[in-house]
């Protein structure tokens, strides 16, 4: 017995034209990102992920709740503050 692939792919315009009729089903709460600005790409630069380790880790209630309800990637956020204190505390020279 063959299994159908779960895969559906649609072109730029099938995704427009079902967005238009109203059967996009991605979330409707999914935020909008704002504007880079214009000039954003003349600066940017590429940074190679790190390794990263699956940890246990008991935080304050507050502390959880917090970067929480500031929406999607609240883990991202946290490992970002933990970041910024070990290169500050390194004299802000990344590793």
């Amino acid at each position: 017995m063959s299994k159908k692939s779960s895969i559906v792919r649609y072109s730029a315009e099938e995704i427009r034209r079902r967005i238009a009729h109203g059967e996009d089903k991605t979330r409707p709460n999914a935020p909008v990102a704002k504007s880079l600005g214009k000039n954003f790409w003349n600066s940017a630069k590429v940074v190679m992920p790190r390794n990263k380790a699956a940890v246990s880790l008991r935080v304050d209630a507050d502390v959880l709740d917090w970067f929480k309800s500031q929406g999607p990637g609240h883990l991202s956020r946290m490992n970002a503050v933990l970041r910024s204190y070990v290169e500050a505390s390194r004299g802000g020279k990344p590793r």
